[in-house]
């Protein structure tokens, strides 16, 4: 009888011992990835929400007012069935650990029915943060450029159907909408971040917006900017909730490398906050933020 290879011994032995560390206390031995959302089927429906919204830039044939419906039923009706599938895996999964009510079985439905009702709107919205890219940028060559290259696009149509997934209780979805964007653009903005109109990330690489900051309308940031919290423990049973991001206010322009912390940080209206600026108190309206953090409370 031949001798058994070594190297399949020892792989046999690598995987009984993986298979044990299974039993273990760990907080990722979770055996129910059958009846969580599939993060593929996610990151689908929202490629097709993403080209319904743009469809005219990423069509492969040419659209006219006859075959403009065609085509959208094309991305919606496929996103229908996957963000139907996906809500449904995912409030079944948190209601199995008793951390999401039990809804009625109607209730994926009208949600993702309501964000489709929802999507002129957000076209118009989009609309509004594409031109302030477009003016805001002197390197822009045209609005198909900026549609089709930049990643502050992209992370901002991820974001603005993530937030309104956010805001209607759906669990676990909008994060994957969120971290799809972060990986692909640099970008990284919490799905429960509020942002106004005409927004625009110029470069973005490194730009981190926590999940309970407020942004104005017609806010500027640059690459690198944090809008983050202060740095705390969760005490036990605590959900996480409260104002822990700052607030940025009408017409704000924020330059590389800024950090501005904490739930009380209000930036005022029409203030500008330079590159590498450290803050963790409010300046008033019309503030110019240079500097060293103890020069800024002498100057702003």
């Amino acid at each position: 009888m031949l001798r058994e290879p070594r190297r399949h011994r020892d792989l046999e032995s690598a995987i009984d011992a993986v298979a044990a560390s299974y039993h273990g206390p760990e907080a990722i031995n979770n055996l129910e990835s059958a009846v969580l959302p599939s993060r593929r089927k996610v990151v689908e429906a929202f490629g097709h929400l993403e080209r319904a919204i743009f469809l005219g830039f990423s069509s492969d044939r040419t659209l006219n007012r006859d075959n403009l419906r065609h085509g959208l039923s094309e991305h919606l009706y496929r996103a229908y069935e996957l963000l139907l599938d996906s809500i449904d895996r995912a409030l079944a999964y948190q209601r199995r650990r008793g951390q999401a009510p039990d809804v009625g079985s109607d209730f994926c439905e009208e949600v993702v029915l309501r964000l489709f009702a929802q999507l002129p709107a957000l076209r118009r919205a989009l609309d509004a943060d594409v031109m302030a890219a477009y003016r805001g940028d002197p390197a822009a060559r045209s609005l198909e450029e900026v549609v089709s290259s930049y990643p502050s696009i992209s992370a901002v149509t991820a974001h603005r159907i993530a937030h309104a997934l956010q805001r209607a209780d759906v669990p676990m979805i909008p994060r994957i909408i969120a971290e799809h964007a972060h990986s692909t653009t640099g970008i990284d903005i919490h799905p429960g971040a509020t942002i106004g109109a005409s927004f625009f990330i110029d470069h973005g690489t490194g730009v981190v917006i926590g999940e309970t900051a407020v942004i104005g309308d017609r806010v500027k940031l640059y690459q690198n900017v944090t809008l983050g919290a202060l740095s705390t423990s969760r005490p036990d049973g605590d959900s996480g909730s409260g104002k822990r991001h700052p607030t940025i206010e009408d017409d704000v322009t924020i330059y590389s490398g800024a950090t501005i912390l904490g739930g009380d940080t209000v930036i005022g209206r029409g203030s500008v906050v330079g590159g590498n600026v450290w803050l963790v108190r409010s300046v008033p309206p019309h503030s110019k933020v240079f500097g060293r953090a103890r020069e800024q409370g002498e100057d702003a």
